[in-house]
């Protein structure tokens, strides 16, 4: 290991001369010819066939996906988990605290380095181990540097800032080279996979990552997430608090106020919905083009991912790559944390504590903690205690009258008697946890107090959650995503939901909703409530169509649909599967079998008809919406393979620990991770054994969530209770705090407008450029150490395909050459 040369001198560069080195030069010239990644549409009424990888990345698996997968989804089917190699990462020993060399450090950082004499210098080169005299040279050129230069040429002593580990010579990932190309091909085609579903469906893809792809493709940049909104004047010296506006956003209900009726009609066909410009004739001949992912790529796509994280040699690669990141972290922290701490503490006012921080992963109907609905309850029976609240078999029950029934009074209730609280005999027990929803174990009372629907329309849940909502606003720091349901059992769900939510005011500026949608159609259907799986896409989509074809139809639907961010889908995990998702398949208006479908089949569906819905309602500059399911948390491997195909993020994601491919996928991919392991603590994971560290320490992009607070936590504030068991059970530091509270805001749904303010008016930008200590506590060390180190993994990857794209070209031009002179 040796210290990094700063990227004021240049580094010598060999040309090619082999096959095995990974230096090369990025002529444009070489790659001359290749097609452009670029955007496509599909003529009307037909799926779109996305076209994707505009390089060579054919591998020995080429030809073998579709049986590889059969066989893995066989297993999974099987067993319920597919068995692979431990791939268990040994635990962390830990790191004695040197004090002595601790304080050296923090004495020499102090001292400010334009006024060290040579002899200090030389005391620091010996203590920090630089390697020679020429970076004893380089570092003191930088101190003398003239106080009056411009920021672009005081850029670069900036980057010197803290210690950086570098691997030296050609050889740096420890594979055979012929390995490492395979391992790079594979690892390039799935991040295209990726892009080609996330670009289509509007949802945010990694700058970083497609800025690589994007140069190994020779495609013009084209990161237009944040293009059409207007540029406001937040600036680095802005307030931290975004304005708050003086109307209630669900005040103006009139339907002649709402934006106009566009005419368009709507049908679903093979379970996606369609467009149409006229209501009367809803055919080819008047269909929009609104692209969606082809059914048939789809599944190709799935079959190329199951079977790249299963074979051998992009397994060994990756899984040395994430031990890799893990033990870089630690000599990162080893060398930098006392700096890392000096420059938190250089920063006025703000700490831990007034950062902005995000539930990413929170249930609304479990959003209170248990003291918080017994106290809401005692109260409702002393205040509405001849409501009547329910309705048995035509006769209406008082809220009194419910609870004399349970030979029950006010008196008598206690945290113990609700018995909501997740216990060790929900391990690994869904129907248990389930059934804790229910206080006293009555199901009617779940339906009274946290149900939207209900005899008195959602009364009580709309008081508890502003009651919530209020103390959020208290702490002010503090937001959330608020979790709602619709089941697809009703056309009118949706507008029943949205009219809840504006009758009872329920509203606030820390809050935004996500959607969430069970997997229960095998219960609806024997219940004989949905005919097919058609008909549940039809409700859960076509009144959101609706309401954005003609806003007036629908118009308290119109204003909730501003405040929703996206769409998770929600389950059982391990339950068993039965059926494997492929072109023989049932389409959905035939899917009418007893068997619930596959997880991936439930994703396609939401993802094809969101994707469709996103470009309708970017036509009209409406808000779009993003896939964020629960995945990964039991169950087999493939529920995240699709969420890495269709998800902007995901909840839970515990079995990457098992799929190292995945894993460093989901890393290159910056795919969040909106993580919660008090939840996983009861249900499926014991705490110690959570990857969460470890995914931090290697980079991926995690965040702290709460889950179910019901369930789960005893405080006031459940997502401080959570961050503060995590930082005592894994001694994370300060900036490990703020790095996860930093990326809760970023993985989030708030707008671009309130992350602007809340991390720092550049925030979208790449590297340290993109922070704002002052905002967000996080230091620009370990935001810079986080971008180089990703670029040095992507660098990696494309430098072995352009290594072998090259080697290629030079063979065919010595092919080419041969004959011509012989002729001569």
């Amino acid at each position: 290991m040796s210290s990094k040369l700063p990227p004021g001198k240049p580094k010598p560069t060999s040309p090619f001369r082999k096959r095995g080195s990974l230096q090369y030069s990025a002529g444009s010239d070489l790659r001359a010819g290749r097609h452009l990644l670029t955007s496509q549409h599909s003529l009307p009424g037909n799926p779109l066939a996305l076209k994707h990888c505009p390089i060579d990345l054919r591998t020995s698996m080429d030809g073998k996906y579709k049986e590889i997968a059969e066989e893995l989804f066989s297993r999974s089917l099987a067993d319920n988990e597919m068995r692979s190699a431990p791939y268990e990462f040994p635990e962390d020993s830990p790191i004695e605290q040197l004090e002595e060399r601790r304080q050296r450090l923090e004495r020499q950082i102090s001292q400010d380095v334009k006024y060290e004499p040579d002899i200090l210098l030389r005391a620091k080169q010996e203590f920090m181990k630089t390697d020679s005299a020429t970076d004893l040279e380089l570092l003191k050129e930088q101190t003398q540097a003239p106080m009056d230069a411009s920021p672009s040429e005081r850029e670069m002593p900036a980057e010197r800032e803290y210690q950086r580990v570098t691997i030296s010579g050609e050889e740096k990932c420890g594979v055979p080279f012929t390995d490492l190309l395979d391992a790079a091909k594979c690892v390039v085609k799935a991040l295209f996979i990726r892009e080609k579903y996330i670009s289509l469906s509007m949802q945010s893809f990694s700058r970083t990552t497609a800025r690589y792809l994007q140069e190994l493709a020779e495609k013009p940049l084209d990161l237009q997430v944040y293009e059409e909104i207007p540029e406001t004047s937040v600036t680095a010296d802005s307030p931290v608090d975004p304005p708050v506006s003086d109307t209630h956003p669900y005040e103006n209900v009139d339907p002649a106020s709402m934006p106009s009726d566009m005419g368009y009609g709507c049908k679903a066909v093979n379970g996606v919905i369609h467009v149409y410009t006229k209501k009367s004739n809803m055919d080819m001949s008047t269909e929009l083009d609104l692209p969606y992912p082809d059914l048939q790529e789809y599944i190709a796509d799935m079959n190329v991912m199951m079977a790249l994280i299963i074979n051998g040699p992009v397994k060994s690669f990756c899984y040395r790559r994430l031990q890799y990141l893990s033990s870089k972290f630690q000599m990162h922290i080893l060398l930098n944390e006392m700096k890392e701490l000096a420059a938190q503490k250089k920063v006025p006012h703000r700490d831990f504590y007034n950062i902005r921080k995000v539930d990413t992963h929170i249930h609304a109907s479990s959003c209170m903690n248990q003291k918080h609905l017994l106290r809401f309850i005692k109260r409702a029976m002393k205040k509405y205690p001849g409501e009547i609240v329910h309705v048995e078999r035509g006769r209406g029950q008082t809220l009194m009258e419910v609870f004399e029934s349970m030979n029950l009074t006010a008196f008598d209730l206690s945290v113990d008697t609700l018995d909501m609280h997740a216990d060790r005999n929900t391990f690994h027990r869904f129907d248990k946890f389930n059934a804790k929803y229910n206080p006293i174990g009555e199901s009617i009372l779940r339906e009274i107090f946290i149900k939207t629907d209900n005899h008195i329309e959602g009364k009580y849940f709309g008081h508890i959650i502003k009651e919530v909502m209020a103390d959020l606003e208290e702490s002010k720091y503090q937001n959330v995503e608020l979790r709602l349901s619709i089941y697809g059992r009703a056309r009118d769900e949706w507008d029943k939901l949205a009219k809840w939510a504006v009758k009872h005011g329920v509203y606030s500026n820390n809050v935004r909703w996500l959607v969430q949608v069970p997997r229960l159609f095998d219960v609806y259907h024997t219940k004989r409530q949905l005919s097919n799986f058609q008909q549940m896409l039809e409700n859960i989509f076509m009144p959101l169509f609706e309401a954005t074809i003609n806003p007036a139809s629908h118009p308290e639907l119109h204003l909730f649909l501003q405040h929703v961010v996206g769409f998770d889908s929600v389950d059982d995990e391990s339950k068993p599967e039965h059926h494997i998702f492929n072109l023989d398949s049932p389409l959905p208006v035939n899917w009418t079998e007893e068997d619930n479908p596959p997880y991936s089949y439930y994703l396609y569906y939401m993802y094809a008809n969101m994707t469709v819905l996103n470009h309708l309602r970017r036509r009209r500059n409406f808000n779009t919406f993003v896939l964020r399911p629960h995945c990964g948390e039991a169950g087999p491997i493939h529920h995240l393979v699709s969420g890495f195909l269709l998800s902007e993020n995901i909840s839970h994601g515990l079995l990457l620990r098992k799929a190292p491919v995945l894993q460093y996928l989901y890393y290159l991919a910056q795919i969040g991770i909106a993580m919660s392991p008090l939840s996983n603590n009861s249900l499926f994971l014991s705490y110690h054994r959570n990857p969460l560290p470890e995914y931090l320490s290697r980079g991926l992009m995690v965040s702290l969530s709460t889950d179910d607070p019901l369930q789960f936590h005893f405080t006031k504030e459940p997502l401080m209770e959570e961050y503060s068991i995590a930082a005592q059970v894994w001694k994370l530091s300060s900036c490990d705090m703020c790095e996860l509270a930093r990326n809760s805001v970023l993985m989030s749904g708030f707008s671009h407008q309130v992350k602007r303010y809340w991390l720092g008016p550049d925030y979208i930008k790449e590297g340290q450029e993109s922070n704002d200590i002052r905002r967000t506590n996080v230091p620009d060390i370990r935001v810079a150490y986080r971008y180089e180190t990703m670029c040095e993994e992507l660098n990696l990857i494309t430098q072995a395909v352009r290594t072998e794209e090259l080697g290629t070209i030079e063979e065919e031009g010595a092919i080419c050459m041969g004959p011509a002179s012989v002729g001569q």
